[in-house]
């Protein structure tokens, strides 16, 4: 459970696992984590959304987070959730669902030790990465997640 001491610690990041790498967002933006439920699917949209998802009586926007980042899809399994956000769009805070492969650690990162963003040989979009930093013996990649979803991405309701 994500207390709200950990919420007002300004190093603390959320991590988590996409395909075999690593990534971690500020827990600032963190809403909740849920179960991945079964999502409606809408018509016409970009193919990085998922559907939308009715969360305690408002509708919720999901997002393939693999396919937003360009990395290869993979299936669902049962540690596969629904990462619920607050991101800014067009400078509105808009909540937003993110499907993760599986959620790990709340960890504390110092500023000093968030090394810049990779450029070379990277699968993603790296303008989507504020930094990366070395946990134990893995390299996090730390989203700029208001970046990722700063392009009009939810006018669809």
């Amino acid at each position: 459970m994500i207390t709200e001491e950990v919420l007002q610690t300004p190093n603390s990041y959320l991590t988590f696992q996409l395909n075999n790498e690593r990534f971690a967002i500020h827990v600032s933006k963190l809403l909740n984590i849920i179960e991945l439920i079964p999502v409606t699917q809408v018509p016409k949209s970009p193919d990085f959304i998922k559907g939308v998802i009715n969360l305690r009586g408002s509708i919720l926007a999901v997002i393939e987070l693999k396919m937003k980042l360009n990395l290869e899809a993979s299936n669902y399994t049962k540690e596969s959730c629904i990462v619920v956000l607050q991101v800014l769009v067009e400078g509105e805070p808009t909540d937003v669902g993110v499907i993760v492969d599986s959620v790990h650690d709340v960890i504390e990162i110092d500023e000093k030790e968030i090394q810049p963003p990779l450029n070379v040989g990277v699968k993603f979009k790296s303008e989507f990465v504020k930094g990366v930093f070395k946990f134990k013996d893995r390299f996090i990649m730390i989203l700029d997640i208001d970046k990722i979803f700063s392009d009009k991405l939810l006018e669809l309701y």
